[in-house]
């Protein structure tokens, strides 16, 4: 192969030291569908009103039950994600990591056509998200079937467009308890990993032990935690104690939700999702014990309400605000460089 030392854009191959800085958790285009959650009875009329200003502030509380919202799709986003894609690179940004994965309506063709619109490299995703995305056919598969199509992905290219392979095994779709298939999941991406020396990334269930289990059965499968990423930890720890203890096992650590400033949290009402104030502290405290070598940003951008046409913050809201609130938190600016340039391109290299 011709990506060992290299990381695998959308466009080919290119030397780490090119990215810029890097956004290492988001989505361009996708159907989230498989996450609606039904709103309360009083305010059921509103999953299908307009994204006019009184009804802003239900759809921010209220993401995953506006149907709209959650179809992240369409000539209309996929024109908006086009000039954010712009507004990013004006801003300083230089890569993102697309990380829709099999289930969830990838659009590799969308994702090499901004590529080369825009002066962003963009790396895809491949790999399957949770079982309740997924096909009957789908989650009947073997793991060597899985293994068979991420392996075309990464080496061959993709069905809906043969001249793109994908340069990264993610994310990989996790629930709270697993489910068979993505126990099959999990360990093709541990076999995939060792097979090809790819970089990885995991959704984890949405509880405190799911991102350990996880590990766990990806490490017992072959995969390599030097190339693991544990997105979404925002939602998943919630004391210093946990998090340090997760730190300890080696993967890289992923704060992905900036941006979201709601403390509801309507996919696990048993937490409070952190502010961005929270998410700074959450991190300066991992730099401190000696994890800035481990630490990746980004917003896990997936429905439209967080687009800036929208109302929300767009994908330059961690460069534009957070980058200078860390400054200002006891982070300098070699932490940033380490969160945004080093470990990204650390991460994303194949080492075969």
């Amino acid at each position: 192969m011709d990506t060992k030392g290299k990381v695998l854009t959308v466009l080919g191959p290119v030397e780490p030291c090119s990215l810029g800085r890097t956004l290492t958790h988001e989505h361009l285009s996708l159907d989230f569908r498989v996450a609606y959650t039904s709103p309360p009875a009083l305010t059921e009329h509103k999953t299908e009103c307009d994204f006019t200003l009184p009804n802003l502030g239900w759809i921010r509380q209220n993401p995953y039950s506006h149907h709209k919202n959650i179809q992240f799709n369409g000539e209309e986003v996929d024109k908006l994600v086009e000039e954010e894609l712009h507004e990013f690179y004006k801003s300083g940004g230089g890569t993102i990591v697309e990380n829709t994965s099999i289930g969830i309506k990838r659009n590799i063709a969308l994702v090499k056509r901004l590529a080369k619109s825009t002066n962003v490299k963009l790396v895809a995703g491949t790999g399957y998200y949770v079982s309740g995305s997924q096909s009957s056919s789908t989650l009947n598969s073997t793991v060597e079937e899985l293994c068979n199509t991420i392996v075309k992905d990464m080496t061959q290219g993709c069905d809906d467009d043969p001249t793109v392979r994908c340069g990264l095994l993610g994310e990989v779709g996790c629930s709270w308890p697993l489910e068979d298939f993505e126990r099959r999941s999990v360990n093709a991406a541990g076999l995939m990993q060792q097979q090809l020396g790819c970089p990885v990334m995991f959704h984890p269930g949405r509880n405190e032990d799911a991102p350990d289990e996880i590990l766990r059965l990806y490490a017992e499968a072959g995969g390599a935690m030097s190339k693991a990423v544990m997105g979404h930890l925002d939602r998943t720890f919630h004391t210093m104690e946990e998090l340090e203890e997760f730190a300890a096992l080696g993967s890289y650590l992923e704060y992905d939700l900036f941006g979201i400033e709601t403390s509801h949290y309507q996919l696990n009402t048993a937490i409070d999702m952190p502010s961005d104030g929270q998410r700074i502290a959450r991190i300066k405290h991992l730099v401190d014990a000696g994890y800035e070598d481990k630490i990746l940003l980004s917003h896990d951008i997936h429905t439209r309400n967080r687009l800036s046409a929208f109302g929300g913050h767009g994908f330059s809201y961690i460069l534009q605000c957070i980058v200078p609130k860390m400054l200002t938190r006891g982070l300098t600016q070699q932490d940033v460089d380490d969160f945004l340039l080093h470990n990204p391109q650390h991460w994303l290299t194949f080492t075969k």
